[in-house]
This record gives C-alpha cells, structure tokens and sequence, in this order.
C-alpha cells in the first residue's frame, strides 16, 4: 500500500508542477499578472517555471525524488509567503496541500532529517 500511496503523490506533485512550470514559462497572461501583482521581476517568472519542472522531473526518478520534493518544499514556502504579504490568504489552499504532499513524498522517499549517518570508513 505505501508504494501505491508513494506512486499516486509522486504523480500528482509530477503533474502539477509539469502544468504549473509550463505556464510560466509560455508566459501566460495570467501568470505575468500575478508576478506582476507580486512586483517580481518576469526573469523570476521564468527561473521559477524553471525550477518547478526541474522539480517534477525529480520526483518521478525515486533516487532524486526527496531532492525534488525538497525542492517543491522550497517553492511552495515562496508562493505561501507570497500570496500571504499581498493579501491572497484565501489563495493559499494549493500551496498548503502541494506543501504537505511534497513532505509525504520527500518523508516516504526517504528523506529523514533526524537520521544520522556514519562516517565512510576508509579500508
């Protein structure tokens, strides 16, 4: 069951930020506007769309699946404080939900924060 759970938000984290990364980059109307509203330079725009594909294509490949999730965990940390220093708190439902499924992805992947590692020993 946990690989089935692992595989659905691998997909899902995959697939939005595929969609999300690709609007930005095109240069939608909307996303101009909303960097815009953000006073956030356009390179931003296109750095960010940059990154949350870079993201998607990581969290497919279970060797780099924490790094991209950390990764999402990262964007998602930008547009949570972005939305909510301009006034969009009512916007910040997709975010908290990505946010949350990017730490189930990066915690079911293997990302452990509290482990501690031994040193390589030199034989």
């Amino acid at each position: 069951m946990r690989i089935i759970v692992t595989w659905i938000i691998t997909i899902l984290l995959a697939l939005a930020f595929l969609g999300a990364g690709v609007t930005k980059l095109m240069a939608q109307p909307m996303m101009v506007a909303e960097f815009g509203i953000f006073g956030y330079p356009l390179w931003f725009m296109y750095l960010t769309g940059s990154l949350e594909i870079i993201a998607a294509v990581f969290v497919v490949l279970p060797r780099f699946a924490a790094i991209g999730a950390a990764l999402i965990v990262c964007i998602m940390i930008g547009a949570l404080y972005s939305h909510l220093t301009h006034g969009q708190a009512a916007m910040i439902g997709a975010p908290v939900v990505l946010l949350v499924l990017a730490i189930a992805l990066a915690t079911l992947r293997g990302w452990n924060l509290t482990a501690r590692h031994a040193p390589a020993s030199s034989s």
